[in-house]
């Protein structure tokens, strides 16, 4: 019996040293993993990846290949691309000024994901339906919309005019009430005097 009670608690502790090991992240991976996805990333992708830490900036590439490369992607798809010639393609912050910036901004937010199942799909995860686009509003939708935005304009106008007109009846009820005390102590003064 000993025996088996010293043994329990070893055993018990060698049954949940796997619980104990710490899991493993993407930042634990060997390097040439993280290359082999890098590699596979679009530009997009690539730049998030590359603005995580300062690991991941020394390692993911983002030249002028991989540039070119998402902006024939994008031109395959027949999705906006940049028309100016100001287009440098030298560094990532030349790079994402003005239009692309805009286009990548649009990429986060599902803007070019059809939802359609012959349609392009998810551009962002790949599949062939995107969940989160968000749906296109409708005539009635766009005027509810429209209409409780000026509603929401035009009432903070009402509000500070309300607020005005109070401070206007505030002050005119104050200088009455004064008037009346200076009529009413003039009177009352003549009024003793007179008797």
């Amino acid at each position: 019996m000993a025996t088996t009670s010293a043994m329990g608690p070893t055993s018990k502790m060698s049954a949940h040293s796997h619980l104990a090991s710490p899991k493993r992240t993407f930042t634990s991976l060997p390097t040439e993993i993280h290359l082999l996805i890098a590699s596979n990333l679009t530009y997009p992708d690539a730049l998030s990846l590359k603005h995580t830490n300062q690991y991941f900036y020394s390692l993911v590439y983002t030249g002028v290949n991989l540039k070119i490369e998402w902006l024939i992607e994008r031109r395959r798809l027949h999705l906006d691309c940049p028309h100016d010639k100001g287009c440098e393609l030298g560094s990532d912050m030349r790079f994402c000024r003005g239009s692309v910036r805009l286009l990548m901004k649009r990429r986060r937010e599902h803007g070019e994901c059809e939802s359609r199942p012959d349609g392009r799909g998810c551009l962002v995860f790949g599949t062939k339906i995107c969940t989160y686009k968000k749906e296109e509003l409708g005539w009635i939708a766009v005027f509810k919309k429209f209409s409780w935005g000026v509603i929401r304009r035009v009432g903070m106008f009402l509000w500070w005019v309300s607020l005005a007109l109070l401070g206007a009846g505030v002050a005119w009820f104050w200088m009455e009430h004064q008037r009346r005390r200076e009529i009413l102590s003039a009177g009352g003064s003549g009024s003793s005097f007179g008797s």
